[in-house]
């Protein structure tokens, strides 16, 4: 059944993909982003694309009349290297979702989901490189990241006061780690994967063979592809449940692991150093799904081995096209 949706943040890496697949099943999309279109990662032609400032009140209630469903993907954030260095960017993205839920409340949308972060977990339980995996009660007592993480759990509590106030009910999930083709993959704002995918890429094409890893590598992450992550946006959005949920892959590897992996993929091995001075994050971090397997019957499944495969492979065209002078989105 065909249904009008609204994508905040649709210029984006997980909302352009999310866009996508909503507009092959026949939806009416509306895909709105504070980037110039020219600057969006996926371009839809069926769909309704704006170029708009979602922290204006007045945008959102205009972008909202009429739809069904709102998915709120949109906020200023990017890896460690942006997340530290701009908090105050960060907490602004507050003013997205309280204009997005006032008037998803008020225009009687049916469906709204909230991307949360796997950044409002404390600091103190990410202590250690062995990690033990975070569940979704360990969020309080609060110590989220600075800056984003803040927004984000504020965020998630005004959803919950919406539905204990107003009977407005919104779905939140927890995102680890998100990656894949149609992602960030330079210029500051890319995560782990991508970083390492095209620091391994520049260094064949350099002849350096070197890469600098920030951290001792120890450190220790889960990476979540980008298919599974919209498959478990379809099943949050039909299921009933309304309480923050984990949206990650178990797989936990450390960051030396996954520049190995990447070395196998490209077929070379690098000499390595240490930035012990970078942007660094919490040593450790690891979803617990088994309130997801639990609520849903299901958790995310792609295995990090064949996801960087696919995504190294993608950055090294986009790497390419750019090097041969082509316009790319990075």
């Amino acid at each position: 059944m065909s249904k009008k949706i609204l994508v905040a943040g649709g210029g984006g890496f997980i909302g352009g993909e999310l866009a996508r697949v909503l507009v092959s099943r026949g939806h009416e999309v509306v895909v709105a982003d504070i980037k110039p279109l020219s600057e969006w990662y996926q371009l839809q032609d069926k769909a309704h694309n704006v170029s708009v400032n979602l922290e204006s009140k007045e945008a959102c209630y205009e972008l909202v009349k009429g739809c069904d469903t709102v998915y709120n993907l949109a906020c200023n954030m990017g890896g460690m290297g942006f997340i530290e260095f701009n908090r105050s960017l960060c907490m602004l993205s507050v003013l997205i979702n309280t204009h997005l839920l006032m008037a998803a409340k008020d225009l009687g949308v049916k469906e709204y989901l909230y991307s949360s972060s796997a950044c409002v977990y404390p600091d103190y339980r990410q202590g250690e490189a062995d990690v033990v995996a975070l569940k979704e009660e360990h969020a309080y007592p609060a110590m989220p990241e600075n800056g984003y993480g803040w927004e984000k759990l504020f965020s998630e509590r005004l959803c919950k006061n919406f539905e204990e106030d107003f009977g407005f009910v919104s779905k939140v999930v927890r995102f680890h780690n998100v990656y894949g083709p149609n992602g960030t993959w330079d210029g500051g704002r890319e995560k782990a994967p991508a970083a390492m995918c095209r620091k391994v890429i520049e260094a064949i094409d350099t002849g350096k063979h070197e890469i600098e890893i920030w951290g001792d590598g120890e450190q220790t992450r889960s990476f979540m592809y980008i298919d599974d992550c919209i498959n478990g946006l379809d099943r949050v959005m039909a299921s009933d449940y309304t309480d923050p949920l984990n949206l990650g892959r178990s797989e936990l590897v450390t960051i030396n692991q996954l520049l190995g992996m990447v070395e196998e993929i490209a077929g070379v091995e690098l000499k390595r150093s240490y930035n012990l001075n970078a942007p660094q994050g919490v040593r450790g971090r690891n979803s617990d799904n088994d309130l997801i397997n639990k609520v849903l019957g299901w958790e995310p499944e792609i295995d990090l081995r064949t996801g960087m495969e696919k995504t190294y492979h993608w950055i090294k065209e986009q790497y390419d096209r750019r090097k041969a002078g082509e316009n790319v989105v990075l």
